[in-house]
């Protein structure tokens, strides 16, 4: 019940976002998203699944024949996500709500998985990486794009004392990365800080043979 009630929050939350999302979030992270998509590859030829896709904004940073699928909780955010692929005419993107922690696909149906500012917005970190992990075929790409809990003592303090805030808000300032990949069972291949202040982590894994 307690994960139902946190899914009912995110969503309803960022369905608030939608129609200010854009402004907020664009160019801030927009040195982070680059870095991401540029670690799936230029030479990336496969299926991809963006995982929490929003409203869209890594679509203008693919190539534009990218054979792409994006999932997200919010119906508010997906709307605005359309309008970028009708506009920028990206004929091979399809667009679904999903739970990203019980997703309708079958296991191994993506070359490569990707999620930018998403790990730390959901209920289930956990079960988000694992339904990552399943519909990433073995020897597939999954890349993380994420702040995670700081190794500062002092920035640690800060970042708990102001979880109970931001869980209301949509996300979580303090969820561990070490801790997290270890119970998927995921192995860095890469590891970047990026963004302002090199806040965020970058996180490439190839999925293991299960």
């Amino acid at each position: 019940m307690d994960v139902l009630l946190e899914e009912h929050q995110v969503r309803r939350a960022y369905d608030f976002y939608s129609p200010v999302y854009d402004f907020v979030f664009s160019k801030i992270f927009e040195p982070g998203r680059i870095a991401a998509i540029r670690l799936i590859g230029p030479e990336f030829r496969g299926r991809l699944l963006e995982v929490g896709i929003g409203t869209g904004l890594n679509l203008p940073l693919y190539p534009r024949g990218m054979n792409l699928v994006g999932i997200d909780l919010s119906e508010g955010m997906l709307r605005k996500a359309q309008e970028k692929v009708q506009d920028l005419r990206m004929d091979q993107v399809t667009l679904k709500v999903m739970d990203a922690s019980a997703m309708d696909f079958g296991d191994g149906e993506f070359d490569a998985t990707l999620a930018t500012y998403v790990i730390s917005a959901v209920p289930d970190p956990v079960s988000v990486l694992r339904e990552m992990r399943r519909v990433t075929r073995p020897g597939g790409t999954i890349v993380i794009l994420n702040h995670f809990r700081s190794r500062h003592p002092v920035m640690r303090r800060i970042e708990d004392a102001l979880a109970p805030v931001c869980a209301h808000l949509g996300w979580k300032t303090n969820l561990a990365l070490s801790p997290l990949l270890e119970e998927v069972g995921l192995t860095p291949e890469v590891v970047r800080r990026v963004n302002l202040l090199r806040g965020w982590h970058l996180v490439k894994c190839v999925n293991p043979a299960r």
